[in-house]
């Protein structure tokens, strides 16, 4: 009987860091107790980052090296963009080099890298703070906790 793999959809227990290629971590939870529990396709992993899962077993560590592409993307200059403070969050000191979160009409947010501070507008990079950087993508799959709903396999807790 061959072990399981790591399949879209599934809850997993998982170790992973972040880093530019030979750089200092940027996120990692090896040191962490536990490992995370994350559900592939539910948005805390990047889309990018979750197909280098699939396909692993239980048990099995793995660095992969990831060109932008593969990773984050390239930066691209239309996601910089000069917007009014007004529309800006009121509760916000801003300052320059700070990630603000902003309200997208359809109740999403994204993040914004403020890149210059004007009397009336504000600079703001909403390209992923990782674009255009090789990325090295450590992980561990602790457990697989279970599969997605109508799949066979052990329904959690």
């Amino acid at each position: 009987m061959s072990a399981r793999t790591v399949a879209p959809g599934d809850t997993l227990a998982l170790r992973y860091a972040l880093r530019p290629r030979g750089g200092d971590d940027i996120v990692s939870n090896f040191d962490d107790a536990d490992p995370e529990t994350v559900t592939l396709g539910d948005g805390t992993l990047a889309p990018a980052l979750e197909q280098w899962l699939i396909g692993l077993a239980a048990g099995e560590r793995h660095v992969f090296l990831l060109d932008p592409w593969q990773a984050f993307g390239e930066s691209q200059p239309d996601l910089v963009q000069t917007l009014p403070k007004t529309d800006l969050p009121d509760d916000v000191e801003l300052t320059v080099d700070q990630l603000v979160e902003f309200a997208m009409p359809n109740g999403e947010t994204v993040a914004g890298h403020i890149l210059e501070i004007g009397d009336e507008t504000v600079k703001v990079d909403f390209n992923h703070p990782l674009a255009d950087l090789a990325i090295e993508f450590e992980v561990e799959i602790a457990r697989i906790l279970s599969a997605p709903a109508g799949a066979q396999g052990n329904q959690p807790d």
